[in-house]
């Protein structure tokens, strides 16, 4: 694996329907703000999850960490800076959430994946080797960009 590593930007702003009692977006929705990111991140490697499923696989959530410093609040335009951090045996992404107006930290979190083979519904040693190509293909080009 490269130490290079896919990177994407995605810009959210928080809406009236993500407000918890107290005003400030429900704790639930920063793992919805998540997969957003998510789906970013893995259309610049053209791996979305119509890919995944044609080839096979599926890849739930096996471990989630967020660590919340600050609130956001309704209308708070902030953007999330999601990377891979591992491909080869899992999907790795790590998130900063970002207030975009004075560039504090929000949140940091950590999703990882594991590939389940549709047709046996079993756990992946390893992830499949389309998705390593994809990532390796995208990094290889982003290097001779």
């Amino acid at each position: 694996m490269s130490s290079q590593k896919v990177k994407a930007i995605t810009k959210i702003q928080v809406q009236f329907y993500d407000l918890d009692p107290m005003n400030i977006a429900w704790h639930g929705n920063y793992v919805k703000y998540m997969e957003t990111a998510r789906c970013d991140l893995l259309s610049k490697i053209r791996y979305t999850y119509f890919e995944m499923e044609k080839a096979g696989y599926v890849w739930p959530v096996v471990q989630l960490h967020i660590k919340y410093i600050r609130p956001l609040h309704f209308m708070q335009k902030f953007r999330i800076e999601t990377t891979l951090e591992e491909y080869d045996v899992c999907m790795k992404i790590s998130y900063k959430f970002i207030d975009e107006e004075t560039g504090k930290v929000i949140t940091k979190a950590e999703s990882t994946q594991m590939a389940v083979n549709v047709k046996t519904h079993e756990s992946m040693i390893g992830s499949p080797k389309d998705f390593v190509e994809r990532v390796d293909k995208y990094l290889a080009e982003e290097n001779h960009a």
